[in-house]
């Protein structure tokens, strides 16, 4: 962020104290999260958060916060080898559903943010274009312009939050070389299916591009879904890239282990950028993620349990007057918010943050032309479910109290 009373014009910080030093033009390319700003409003913790993903369930598995104090306790203080702790790569590969050699194929790295921005920094360079579905996550652009790329943006249309294959023909071409997306998807939960991929699949094969998939929801579906990931698609061949975490599926946000899967060559290159980014992962957080997917089988793949959270969140947010759309997967809803209020979605979510207790995210925050998505709003639901009861409550009240908001 910059400092207070500062601006970046033509590469150079200028501010009260200090001016005309200079600062890369990239900076002024990388997003920058509204979220904290209205974070800010949330004062004396009366708020209730369902704007960023931090899970309050699944709750941080004991146990494994006693193998991290036991790897302390045991010397595992110094560096791990850059490509991960190579018992928990077995692990992971394990419970893979492809098969991965773990020694050449996995790489542990800082979370699930640092493997993407290691595999875009490995495969594009200044000028090409790398297409982005959005509503998006706005670390994907951040980690486009940080290697210089051009971001091409396709457009998933609600409710069902699937692209045109039309428009995304013409987002190709011979500046193409990666695509980026999530799936479930962050923020509208919508799961690729085969037929989806295997459109992008064709496209990549035609156009000599890669394919980067964001994975780490991959835990979480719901209604007879089934995750699909690109690693399964055979006409990616070896031109997928598959991202996953621990942060979410293991309440472990703050611990920064993530993994990428690829093959050899294209690990190979992820790696050399690893090194270069930050030399590799905590070595006694990574050796305790090991020792208890070894004492504990299936350990790295828990089953989802936000299945009332997700049929509850529609519920409360349907029943107040906005059209709650039902997410696929992951642990986030989209809500269109035009049948509740003529506000756009960051007036909204100050006014119910400030007045109501109840913190959401302005789907502005999760496109390019943010005005594309300010008759939105992202809803976290990984919570207590006593926790969406009070946020019930509170909406229900603060909807009967101020006439502006009663649902057309």
């Amino acid at each position: 962020m910059e400092p207070p009373h500062s601006s970046l014009r033509n590469g150079t910080l200028q501010n009260s104290a200090t001016t005309d030093l200079p600062v890369a033009e990239r900076v002024g390319n990388l997003a920058r999260s509204g979220l904290f700003g209205l974070l800010a409003t949330a004062q004396g913790g009366h708020t209730i958060d369902l704007a960023l993903g931090v899970p309050a369930v699944p709750v941080t598995p004991p146990g494994l916060i006693e193998m991290a104090c036991a790897a302390l306790r045991d010397g595992v203080n110094q560096y791990e080898q850059p490509d991960g702790n190579i018992e928990l790569r077995q692990r992971i590969a394990a419970e893979l559903a492809v098969p991965t050699d773990p020694a050449t194929e996995l790489t542990i790295t800082v979370g699930a943010t640092t493997a993407l921005t290691a595999a875009i920094l490995a495969i594009v360079d200044p000028g090409d274009e790398v297409i982005v579905f959005e509503p998006l996550y706005e670390n994907f652009i951040s980690a486009i312009a940080l290697a210089g790329g051009v971001p091409r943006l396709v457009t998933m249309h609600a409710p069902d939050w699937c692209f045109d294959a039309a428009e995304l023909r013409a987002a190709f071409g011979p500046r193409t070389k990666a695509v980026v997306l999530c799936t479930p998807n962050n923020p509208t939960g919508h799961m690729l299916t085969r037929r989806e991929f295997a459109d992008i699949a064709e496209l990549c094969e035609r156009w000599n591009a890669v394919l980067i998939s964001d994975e780490i929801y991959s835990t979480y579906v719901y209604a007879g879904n089934r995750h699909v990931s690109a690693a399964d698609i055979a006409g990616l061949g070896d031109r997928n890239i598959v991202i996953g975490s621990l942060s979410k599926s293991h309440a472990v946000c703050g611990w920064r282990i993530g993994f990428v899967r690829a093959n050899a060559a294209l690990s190979n290159s992820i790696r050399r950028v690893h090194v270069a980014v930050c030399g590799g992962a905590a070595a006694p957080l990574q050796a305790a993620a090991a020792r208890m997917a070894a004492a504990r089988p299936g350990f790295l793949r828990p089953l989802a349990k936000l299945d009332a959270q997700r049929v509850l969140v529609v519920s409360i947010f349907d029943d107040i007057g906005f059209r709650c759309i039902p997410p696929d997967g992951g642990c986030y809803a989209m809500a269109d918010i035009r049948q509740f209020t003529d506000d756009d979605c960051e007036s909204l979510a100050y006014r119910l943050a400030q007045q109501a207790g109840v913190m959401v995210a302005p789907g502005r925050f999760f496109y390019a032309v943010a005005a594309q998505g300010d008759h939105l709003i992202r809803i976290a639901f990984n919570r207590r479910l006593a926790t969406l009861d009070e946020v019930r409550r509170r909406l229900s009240a603060y909807q009967a109290a101020d006439q502006r908001f009663i649902a057309r």
